[in-house]
């Protein structure tokens, strides 16, 4: 009776078990190897050694529970931001738009809320329906005329300015009642005790801890069992043991100051929502198609119009929810809202490993490069460093986040 077993040298599919195959996974090249644990693990090295670096230069204060407060409250809309943005980028587009939006749905929220005297949550559907609708305007000139989506969200940037001066009248509105302003600038704050700090933020820390690891351990085996290139183990290992170490000693600074903030709960929500849609959903994958080969998802059935509609219908929304946000924490609305908030957006998803050409990305790369950009300006702003060597810093990592991104494709390129 013949053996069905392969012979080690047959050039056939192996029909070997996942755990067996599991042990060839990521052999290979060394050099191959490192540039890939690089690109997987690298931008959470870059963020502690980074925290860790503005923490020496200024001796400590910004590690201090305030200042991590005042992070999380001061950035939560551009991370906000950075979620819908590396979507759009992920599928092959650009929305320089998103700042103009900012201050479009802030106002509209506040003639609602303070000039016309509504209750504060009608300034918040107020908000998301114009954030909806400015979404649907892109999504349409992009998906079905047909116009590049650089050249539709630029028009859009000139068009939400111009309708925000026209709907504030050139003035700024203040101040919301304390129910909106509570939006992100409240705390949530002894529900379960704790002797001289707030022990239900350590418990939400570390219930984000476990929901990180057991997400990144079932990635890791479905990888696995599908032959797919992975980490080592040791090295995935030592990532989730970093990642926890810095998620828990963030949350151990924050039950110090005035605990949780609600912001930081609305942020924790789209991060695992958005998180679900890209990796778990049709849509998601089909995102990822459009960016990636753009033909071959055509051959494959994907309706590309829809999914780009859609695509930017999300930014809007997302838009709007940083819109409120925003006008939440200057607890007003201003003509000159959300002045240059896309470029900080577009920085995050690029830094947190977006490709400049599409198809690559996730969510909490985004996030991650976020908070780059986040600590980093904080930091510089604690070391007094003059606004515009500020900029020229933040411009020279972007700059070498994006090289990094086509240093890789070319390697990649020349390895075939």
């Amino acid at each position: 009776m013949t053996s069905t077993k392969p012979s080690s040298d047959s050039k056939g599919p192996s029909t070997e078990s996942a755990p067996a195959a599991a042990l060839h996974v990521g052999s290979g090249d060394p050099r191959t190897l490192i540039m890939n644990n690089l690109r997987q693990s690298g931008i959470f090295v870059a963020l502690v050694v980074i925290v860790a670096l503005f923490a020496f230069l200024t001796d400590g204060l910004s590690l201090s529970p305030g200042n991590i407060t005042n992070i999380v409250l001061q950035y939560s809309y551009i991370l906000v931001l950075a979620i819908g943005m590396v979507i759009v980028i992920i599928g092959g587009h650009i929305d320089l738009s998103v700042g103009s939006v900012v201050a479009l749905t802030g106002a509209v929220s506040a003639v609602v809320v303070i000039r016309q005297g509504q209750p504060w949550w009608m300034g918040v559907v107020a908000a998301l329906v114009v954030g909806l609708a400015v979404g649907a305007w892109h999504g349409f000139w992009v998906a079905y005329v047909g116009i590049p989506a650089f050249i539709v969200t630029l028009a859009g940037m000139l068009l939400f300015r111009g309708l925000t001066l026209r709907v504030l009248d050139n003035i700024s509105l203040s101040p919301f009642p304390a129910e909106y302003n509570r939006i992100a600038a409240g705390f949530l704050n002894g529900l379960i005790g704790g002797d001289g700090y707030d022990a239900f933020t350590l418990l939400i820390g570390a219930i984000a801890v476990a929901g990180y690891v057991v997400s990144c351990f079932r990635t890791r085996v479905a990888r696995i069992r599908y032959q797919q290139p992975v980490e080592s183990f040791a090295l995935f290992v030592a990532r989730m043991a970093l990642v926890g170490a810095v998620v828990m000693y963030f949350a151990w600074q924050l039950a110090h100051a005035r605990g949780l903030p609600i912001v930081l709960i609305i942020l924790a929500a789209l991060v695992l929502a958005y998180g679900m849609l890209t990796r778990r959903t049709v849509f998601g994958r089909q995102v990822y198609a459009i960016g990636g080969n753009l033909p071959a998802a055509m051959l494959s059935g994907v309706k590309v119009k829809t999914v780009n509609f859609w695509i930017f219908v999300n930014m809007g929304f997302l838009s709007a929810v940083a819109g409120i946000i925003f006008s939440s924490r200057s607890n007003g609305a201003q003509p000159a809202a959300g002045n240059m908030f896309e470029l900080d957006a577009i920085a995050a998803a690029f830094i947190g490993g977006a490709a400049v050409t599409g198809g690559v990305g996730t969510v909490v790369g985004a996030m991650v490069g976020g908070l780059i950009m986040a600590v980093m300006s904080n930091g510089m702003q604690l070391m007094g460093v003059d606004q515009s060597m500020q900029s020229v810093v933040k411009g020279l990592v972007l700059l070498v986040a994006v090289a990094f991104d086509v240093y890789n494709k070319r390697r990649a390129g020349a390895g075939r």
